[in-house]
């Protein structure tokens, strides 16, 4: 029977990791179906995207901050069409400062490239320094990070092995923790990307000028030249520069080569250039989207005069507009349309590619079950805090359009009073919609604040009262349950709720709701448990499936 169960678990992983890589979104999906795609290719915050080709498979991560998984690692065979497919960090240290959400701390801007048979990703911490992780295998397990230079300051960093073996890296500089900024250091590292045995070397400055805000370098070589490329002029007002020197030290001239012009794609930069198998270039970058996050756009690099002239130069003046469609890139292989995971009927013993929780991952947050279901622990919340602000075991993901729904259908199951769980839409702002226990009953309400990062206090609104679906009838420790489908339509950065006991009619749950970015990311959506700080022992919200649909 044990092995009957195992083999049983098995083929459910199997064929949830199958289902993933075969995922096609219902509000999303960049590929025309005619030879063409539409930007963004990924509508979802993956921001500060970097990119590395193997033949004829393209890599992708992104910054995660504190969130855990870590570097999200992405694949593609056409620079269109992504799946996830793992993580390269489990866990984030210190473990005292990521054991609680350190909003906006963590990895920032990574770079992945490949060498000598492994695929590297390095990163700057602002806080503890440059970080590395290695692996053979993208999808499967990576290496535990090593710190490569302890240290403040240190953010976007990217390493480039020369021809001749030799390592160098370039980053960028955090204001907030080094007090400087809108400069960019270079470094030899030694052979093995271990460890650094140069000094930093400033090798551009923004200061003074319009490119303010250089950082997220990325560093290449081309027919003997090397080349940074980076953005600057800020977030949402920037551009991308590309620099060019004869030594990796430079001195570095450099051009714009990507900005918003007479769009409506701002601040398009940060990102990563690739060299396909079929000569071609192409460059990913994201979009600020304020509340949606960072999303990834593609856009294809022409190379004039040793310059990478980006998306279309209509006037040629070597700076390139960014392409809302477009051809795809061409390809030896053929490739599926295929959309990051959003939806999850919970099928597999090991959590969805498209979940993160808010801090590095204690057992006692959650865990899948054997009976097709999340389950969800109720976190025990002190009773000063004022809001949901620091409540690590958040199961979210990101938003995947600028419309959608999504619905889950939970149970909540409370073992004491005041324990309540539910779905929430997650940002410096946020809004739940939960189920408290009161009683021998439930109390639906709509718990909402503004400012959660300032420590400002929830505003609660009762929706309706309940009762529960099913009570246990045993005398150890019973529990009441509610059975519930819970609903957020988004639309326009807006968030509407709603709530049904047949997920057939469903109830509106209050009023609209705004949504806000988080600390350096997108809103993010999913579920939320909860209970005051004391003894009981907890209840939890128990998730059959997270639906994503027009």
């Amino acid at each position: 029977m044990r092995k009957l169960i195992a083999f049983t678990l098995l083929l459910m992983c199997h064929l949830a990791i199958h289902a993933q890589g075969n995922y096609r979104s219902q509000v999303w999906s960049p590929d025309n179906g005619d030879g063409t795609f539409t930007n963004p290719v990924i509508n979802a915050d993956y921001s500060d995207p970097d990119v590395c080709v193997v033949g004829d498979d393209y890599y992708l991560t992104a910054s995660s901050f504190q969130c855990i998984p870590g570097l999200p690692i992405l694949h593609s065979r056409d620079l269109v069409n992504w799946e996830i497919i793992g993580y390269a960090v489990r866990e984030l240290k210190p473990k005292e400062v990521f054991g609680m959400p350190s909003h906006g701390n963590g990895i920032w801007a990574p770079s992945i490239r490949y060498h000598d048979g492994e695929f590297y990703i390095y990163w700057g911490d602002p806080d503890y320094g440059v970080f590395m992780v290695k692996s053979k295998d993208p999808a499967g397990e990576w290496s535990e990070p090593l710190c490569v230079i302890p240290g403040k300051g240190m953010i976007d960093t990217c390493p480039l092995w020369d021809d001749d073996g030799r390592c160098y890296l370039v980053n960028g500089w955090a204001n907030s923790r080094s007090r400087f900024a809108s400069v960019l250091t270079v470094r030899e590292l030694s052979a093995d990307g271990t460890r650094p045995i140069s000094q930093p070397a400033i090798v551009f400055d923004g200061n003074g000028t319009e490119n303010r805000t250089c950082e997220g370098p990325k560093f290449y070589k081309r027919d003997g030249w090397y080349w940074i490329m980076c953005p600057a002029g800020g977030v949402p007002t920037g551009f991308q520069l590309a620099m060019r020197s004869k030594s990796p030290y430079g001195p570095y001239e450099s051009k714009v080569v990507l900005a918003q012009g007479k769009t409506k794609i701002n601040g398009p930069h940060q990102g990563g250039w690739v060299h396909t198998a079929m000569g071609e270039d192409w460059f990913l970058h994201f979009q600020d989207k304020e509340c949606y996050g960072r999303v990834v756009h593609l856009q294809p690099v022409e190379w004039r005069d040793n310059w990478p002239v980006m998306g279309v130069d209509k006037d040629g003046d070597y700076c390139g507009d960014p392409v809302t469609r477009y051809r795809k890139p061409k390809s030896r292989v053929d490739w599926h349309v295929v959309n990051p995971v959003e939806s999850d009927e919970f099928e597999s013993y090991r959590m969805g590619l498209q979940w993160q929780w808010h801090a590095n991952y204690d057992q006692t947050f959650g865990m899948p079950t054997a009976f097709g279901t999340f389950r969800i622990f109720n976190f025990k919340h002190a009773a000063e805090s004022p809001n949901l602000w620091d409540v690590p075991n958040m199961l979210l993901q990101k938003t995947p359009a600028d419309k959608f729904t999504a619905t889950a259908k939970v149970r909540i199951t409370s073992k004491a009073d005041n324990q309540s769980g539910g779905i929430i839409m997650m940002g410096l702002d946020y809004s739940a919609l939960m189920a408290k226990r009161v009683g021998k009953g439930f109390v639906l309400q709509r718990v909402t604040c503004k400012a959660a990062d300032k420590g400002k206090a929830e505003t609660v609104k009762d929706i309706v009262t309940l009762n529960p679906t099913e009570e246990d009838k045993v005398d150890y420790k019973p529990g009441i349950h509610l059975d519930i489908y819970l609903r957020m339509k988004v639309n326009d950065g807006k968030c509407k709720f709603y709530y049904s006991l047949d997920g057939k009619k469903f109830q509106d749950a209050g009023e609209e709701f705004t949504m806000r970015e988080g600390k350096w990311i997108g809103a993010k959506m999913g579920f939320v448990s909860v209970e005051p700080a004391g003894n009981t022992d907890r209840g939890w919200v128990e998730a059959d499936w997270f639906r994503v649909t027009k």
